[in-house]
């Protein structure tokens, strides 16, 4: 029993350390956020995507955004590093708000628990659901959370997978400008 015990308890801290597959492959995401801005080129569109505003209903684009900065992140109720990093972008939503474009974008299985979910915890910033599965076929998503600044003229300028602290995602907002 005792070895049982001790072989869950592994099981269960390799699984909570690894970070969180998403549903479009089986890679997780590092501990340690791996930022990528090199291949980020000004000759990188950023895809248009469509997507719901869980708050309003209402369909949006993308495209719709451009004139200013946009922060994207990828996210999932289900995602411990995901949920961890929220916090952080509420805080940087109330403080960029006026500058940038936030899309805070779920990949759950359904748009009722990210809505139940920033619900309850009374965030602001602009959460969204989409198409996990043309997205992550589209951005190259293979782990969240995953992070996009994209330029006001539509163009990838930065982007991250793994969680961020206040501090790095300050940092990683920065880019934006």
């Amino acid at each position: 029993m005792k070895k049982f015990l001790l072989t869950l308890s592994m099981t269960a801290l390799l699984l909570f350390t690894a970070g969180c597959s998403c549903p479009f492959s089986d890679k997780t995401a590092d501990s340690k956020p791996q930022m990528n801005t090199a291949a980020a080129s000004a000759a990188e569109v950023a895809p248009d995507f469509s997507y719901k505003e869980l708050s309003s209903g209402k369909t949006m684009r993308l495209n719709d955004l451009k004139g200013k900065p946009v922060f994207i992140n990828f996210w999932a109720t289900w995602c411990p590093p995901c949920v961890g990093e929220l916090p952080h972008i509420e805080k940087k939503y109330a403080e960029y708000k006026d500058k940038m474009h936030f899309v805070i974008l779920s990949v759950d299985d359904n748009e009722q628990d990210p809505a139940r979910f920033i619900q309850s915890k009374g965030y602001t910033f602009p959460a969204a659901y989409g198409d996990h599965q043309a997205l992550g076929r589209a951005y190259g998503i293979d782990a969240i959370p995953a992070s996009y600044i994209i330029s006001a003229d539509g163009h990838i300028i930065a982007r991250i997978v793994g969680s961020m602290n206040e501090s790095s995602l300050d940092a990683f907002l920065q880019k934006a400008f």
